[in-house]
């Protein structure tokens, strides 16, 4: 081979390779860049705070409030229909950051009237209302107070005179509230009990929502939606008012009372 061909042939092959060491190495490095950015954005996914919003389970089974309360009505009520609320208003939340991380009664304390957090208003009340509802009800036979008791009971008779009154103006704001809602039990700022309703899912705890009046932590809560008695007393709100009596866990009003006034 003459020399001019050698010289030409080695430097074609030197060429050669550190084009393709170059070429090699670079496909490492984009797979690393790509790597690491597909880890970043996995790792702000994984930091933004999620709804975590979940349905309570019940404290006896579904048949222990017969007769008052069918079974039926408490698969639906407590299956479907409260269900519903916890997943609906873990899905809005996913719209509405600003409310994400708060807990239920600071969520309900924020909300706004709105037409933008009218879900999170709705669903965000329900999940309240019904966690709050299913606490306060149980079986007769395991009942321990039949009635309130102690500084509730002293409450009780300062604000309305005595139990039987109480229970009169409950269910009278019951059956005055036209269409679904709610009739309340609350304590108010200065720790004085007060009885008011509600439409739909709203509480007293919604301040951006409800008259100052109104407003307060509820410690009872009376479901006057029909799915809450419709299949068991039809359109006899004022009979399902009548039974639902029976169920009230004074002890745990007795509980909530407590924590409210501090």
């Amino acid at each position: 081979m003459k020399r001019k061909d050698f010289i030409k042939n080695t430097a074609l092959l030197a060429g050669s390779i550190v084009v393709g060491a170059g070429a090699t190495g670079c496909r490492p490095s984009q797979q690393a860049v790509k790597k690491d950015n597909l880890n970043a954005n996995v790792s702000k996914v994984e930091d933004k705070p999620k709804p975590a919003f979940v349905l309570p389970a019940l404290e006896y089974p579904v048949d222990a409030l017969v007769p008052y309360i069918d079974k039926q009505t408490m698969e639906i009520h407590h299956g479907k229909h409260h269900a519903a609320y916890v997943a609906n208003l873990n899905k809005a939340l996913e719209a509405n950051a600003g409310l994400l991380g708060k807990n239920l009664t600071d969520l309900c304390a924020a909300v706004g009237a709105g037409a933008d957090q009218s879900a999170i208003r709705n669903n965000g009340g329900g999940h309240y209302n019904h966690s709050l509802f299913w606490t306060i009800l149980a079986n007769p036979n395991t009942i321990e107070q039949k009635i309130p008791t102690g500084k509730l009971l002293s409450a009780i008779n300062e604000a309305f005179s005595s139990v039987e009154n109480l229970q009169k103006l409950l269910k009278d704001a019951a059956l005055s509230q036209f269409g679904s809602g709610w009739a309340w039990l609350s304590v108010d700022k200065n720790k004085k009990l007060f009885v008011s309703a509600t439409a739909n899912q709203d509480n007293p705890l919604m301040k951006n929502i409800i008259a100052a009046d109104k407003q307060g932590t509820p410690i009872l809560g009376i479901d006057v939606w029909e799915h809450a008695y419709y299949l068991n007393y039809q359109n006899k709100r004022k009979d399902y008012l009548e039974a639902i009596f029976n169920l009230i866990k004074w002890e745990q009003v007795d509980k909530l009372f407590a924590a409210a006034i501090g």
